[in-house]
């Protein structure tokens, strides 16, 4: 009766262990989610110049090139749904929009060189259903 009972609380005490680390597994990753969040989240509603936008793209370029995003015949990221992130730039004096990939691959110098002293402002951020994290961010020219 007693080794019974001492088994049926270790493997009570087992279940309760694997619980807890399930749950503590899912807060971190909810944390890790709202911190990158935070990362992109900073700039919605804001004015920035060309030039943090430059190394606004170039960090999410990276991240993508990190987290082995792949691209189209076109040389655009293909959105995963799950850590994919991708900018657009709506350009209102010519009245387009450019995915950060164009502008990337165009030399990011050039647009730091033209557009250093313009202003944007990030008029939207979408999610992945998935996982939460941020997936593309809009950006729009100031005149």
């Amino acid at each position: 009766m007693k080794q019974t009972l001492l088994v049926l609380l270790a493997i009570f005490f087992i279940i309760i262990c694997l619980v807890s680390a399930m749950l503590i597994n899912i807060q971190s990753e909810k944390k890790i989610v709202l911190q990158e969040n935070l990362e992109y989240e900073q700039y919605l509603n804001k004015e920035i110049l060309g030039t943090d936008l430059a190394t606004l793209i170039s960090k999410v370029v990276d991240q993508n090139e990190k987290n082995q995003v792949k691209k189209d015949e076109n040389g655009y990221y293909i959105d995963n749904g799950e850590n994919s992130i991708k900018i657009d730039l709506k350009m209102t004096t010519i009245d387009k929009t450019y995915p950060m990939e164009e502008i990337h691959s165009n030399e990011i110098v050039k647009f730091v060189q033209n557009f250093n002293l313009i202003k944007f402002k990030c008029t939207s951020i979408e999610y992945h259903k998935k996982t939460g994290k941020v997936s593309k961010l809009i950006f729009e020219e100031l005149e």
